[in-house]
């Protein structure tokens, strides 16, 4: 799995127990093959007749790497692999590939639009399948839609917001926002005045089941929440990259590449700073490079390359190589963002290992790095900088 030359020391860091430090709950049911190559497809949506969403560098990965961890040879057959799915059932199945994963902690997103929380697993199960500890990620637009449906009017919407965030907050490891995926950030970074919010709460209120999309509330959303973290001293974490599609969703708002400037997420982070909340940029591939640079221009920006290392496998150890030239190492986070079936789980902790495993071993194969330095580096991203910003 590691590169056969590299040094023992950094070889027993890099599989050294992870905190996977975003990641969703997966299905407890038993899928059908039809059920899961819609899980396993960014898209959300069935291949085209004739084809198969088997034939990915995802699909691929699923029948090398984990058909072995469900007693099957290497590169069995999709049939093959979905019908040892079935029999196994689900819940041994998340339980050998969340456990295979070697994580020590997750940090669970408590559920995704469009799909039932029944029918996901809780932080606590996931936790408990992984033989790891769990913590809940809160959802911030989850909780401002609960308010909209609540308030009666403009007033009780922004008393409502703040408390019902605080009152999160203190069960909560960190806050997490889709703003980026449902707008792209592409808005002004500034705090919205009282005004201009009630007037936009009124709009709101008439429709709250809605998606919210005001610029105007969401950058109040994302306020209240820095208030919120500022007071318990909780991280939050943005989409800052390609996202995976809900099921039945039928656009991808964040693939709109022109809305992907970093230029008002620059502005947002150096607005936040000086109130101490660390902001933590998720799904940052392709834009990963921007995310690095953000990460060593602002103290409190961490980073994480998000859905390139489980769906992106061949491009991993580039984009790794990549986000070391311009992060530093203690502002790289690793994160499986696990979603749906636990496959996506261990092949995000396999190929996280194999992709910084390539990356260290170039550079101490240049002689840059000492073994010391690299297993040190390697300690960090995969573990030490989540327990020191999430405070684990």
């Amino acid at each position: 799995m590691l590169p056969v030359d590299l040094p023992g020391t950094v070889r027993d860091a890099l599989l050294a127990p992870l905190v996977d430090h975003h990641c969703h709950g997966v299905r407890r049911d038993d899928l059908s093959r039809a059920a899961f190559e819609l899980l396993v497809n960014e898209g959300g949506s069935p291949a085209p007749p004739g084809t198969t969403h088997f034939d990915t560098a995802f699909g691929m990965a699923v029948r090398r790497w984990c058909a072995p961890v469900l007693d099957l040879e290497p590169h069995a057959p999709p049939a093959v692999y979905v019908s040892r799915r079935e029999e196994l059932g689900a819940a041994e199945v998340n339980r050998r590939l969340l456990a295979g994963a070697g994580v020590v902690a997750f940090l669970v997103d408590g559920g995704a639009d469009g799909v039932g929380d029944a029918d996901l697993l809780t932080a606590t199960e996931m936790g408990r399948h992984g033989g790891a500890a769990a913590d809940e990620l809160v959802r911030v637009e989850r909780i401002e839609r609960a308010v909209a449906e609540s308030a009666p009017l403009a007033v009780d919407y922004l008393d409502g917001l703040g408390d019902a965030l605080a009152a999160r907050a203190a069960k909560a490891v960190a806050f997490k926002s889709v703003a980026g995926a449902l707008c792209g950030l592409d808005f002004d970074p500034a705090r919205p005045s009282r005004g201009s919010v009630i007037a936009a709460a009124n709009r709101r209120l008439s429709d709250p089941k809605r998606p919210l999309t005001d610029e105007v509330l969401l950058r109040h959303l994302l306020w209240s929440a820095v208030d919120a973290a500022r007071e318990r001293g909780l991280p939050l974490q943005l989409h800052a990259g390609f996202r995976p599609a809900a099921p039945g969703e039928t656009s991808l708002p964040w693939v709109d590449l022109h809305r992907a400037d970093p230029g008002r997420l620059n502005e947002f982070a150096g607005l936040v700073q000086p109130l101490g909340v660390p902001i933590v940029l998720l799904h940052c591939y392709p834009y990963h490079r921007q995310a690095a640079y953000l990460a060593s221009l602002h103290p409190h920006v961490y980073v994480d390359a998000g859905l390139a290392p489980p769906h992106a496998a061949a491009a991993s150890a580039r984009v790794m190589a990549e986000l070391l030239e311009l992060a530093p190492f203690h502002k790289l986070l690793y994160g499986s963002a696990c979603h749906g079936v636990a496959e996506t789980g261990y092949l995000g902790a396999l190929h996280y290992r194999q992709a910084l495993g390539a990356a260290l071993g170039a550079r101490l194969a240049a002689g840059e790095w000492s073994p010391a330095d690299a297993a040190r580096v390697a300690h960090m991203i995969g573990s030490g900088n989540a327990r020191r910003v999430y405070r684990l």
